[in-house]
């Protein structure tokens, strides 16, 4: 019977490139990946699938953990996921979505059943408990957050501190001076999700450094929660002519609840979202937004895990830079309304 070696002298590379072009495990060129596949053809070469498992003791799965807890926004979520399994399928890797909130145990589950060469986890916590848990396994994780402590697990995400100081950088530089966030859901804060928490201390950080008076403060889901956040914002601080907005379902019903009490975007109050492009262009007004780049998150979560099931190298924080595209939601104020 020929074997792998038959098969990589017939196609003129090593054996590796022919494994390779197996597993899945490195992205390989389209010209040598045909010549591997036509002499695989070409000789009958039929590679057991059982003993490679057996002994490479590899499953060609990766887990992502994705609680869909009742505060997190599941569209948002989904696209992370979606993101995580194209990237995986360009490995051979299939994904195993884990929805439910089962903390360290339903970690350890997963992990001591061998199901899964890796792990990537999303909705992480400041000082999340599953992170003493995750050093424990043999399995490599990548998070895509970045909790306090993070000691050996590679983290990747959007840099949230500086998409605070990005969005009132380009309110500030339009004249705005009074300025009010909505944030997400108390429940997110109160669980310190690292998202929230980073951005939250990024805007307070960037309001001081730059002279700006503003207020916070978080939003429950729906109109009614809209409407609270915005009578304790115009409470707080009198004459706020811009918002940021750091929350996606809020956007809507504040939008609605603007034109209802005739407050015009963005003649009156001019508006930032943070939230995915599909989210802010879909609105009654094409809303300035900073993007929430799934794609590139989960992109390069996979990319990490792959690296560490390979042994190489990786860099154990990647943060990626905020991009603010300006569209037809704020305006420049003259002085005299600052």
């Amino acid at each position: 019977m020929p074997t792998i070696n038959d098969v990589a002298k017939a196609a003129g590379v090593s054996p590796s490139t022919v494994s390779y072009v197996l597993s899945g495990r490195r992205p390989i060129s389209a010209e040598t990946r045909a010549r591997v596949q036509a002499a695989i053809a070409e000789l009958g070469f039929h590679p057991h699938a059982g003993a490679r498992a057996l002994a490479s003791s590899k499953t060609n799965v990766i887990a992502l953990v994705a609680p869909l807890r009742v505060d997190v926004n599941v569209p948002v979520i989904m696209q992370f996921a979606t993101a995580v399994v194209t990237a995986a399928r360009s490995y051979n890797h299939d994904v195993l979505l884990l929805t439910k909130d089962e903390g360290t145990a339903g970690v350890e589950r997963v992990a001591h059943s061998t199901m899964v060469d890796a792990l990537i986890l999303m909705d992480l916590e400041r000082d999340d408990l599953r992170i003493p848990a995750l050093r424990r396994l043999k399995q490599p994780s990548v998070l895509i957050g970045l909790p306090a402590d993070h000691t050996g697990i590679a983290c990747v995400d959007l840099d949230f501190g500086a998409a605070a100081r990005a969005a009132l950088d380009h309110l500030a530089g339009h004249g705005h001076r009074r300025i009010g966030l909505v944030g997400p859901s108390p429940a997110v804060y109160k669980r310190q999700t690292t998202y929230a928490d980073r951005f939250l201390t990024g805007f307070l950080e960037a309001s001081v450094d730059l002279g700006l008076q503003t207020v916070t403060h978080p939003c429950e889901p729906g109109a009614e929660g809209v409407r609270s956040c915005m009578a304790d914002l115009d409470a707080e601080l009198a004459g706020l002519t811009a918002l940021v907005v750091h929350n996606e379902e809020a956007l809507r019903p504040l939008l609605d609840l603007l034109h209802a009490t005739g407050r015009r975007v963005p003649e009156d109050v001019s508006i930032v979202a943070i939230c995915p492009r599909d989210v802010a262009t879909a609105m009654p007004v094409n809303l300035t937004s900073i993007d929430i780049p799934a794609h590139d998150v989960g992109t390069l979560a996979v990319e990490t895990v792959m690296r560490l099931l390979d042994g190489r190298r990786v860099e154990y924080t990647r943060l990626l830079e905020p991009s603010l595209v300006e569209r037809d939601s704020c305006r420049e104020i003259s002085a005299s309304h600052r």
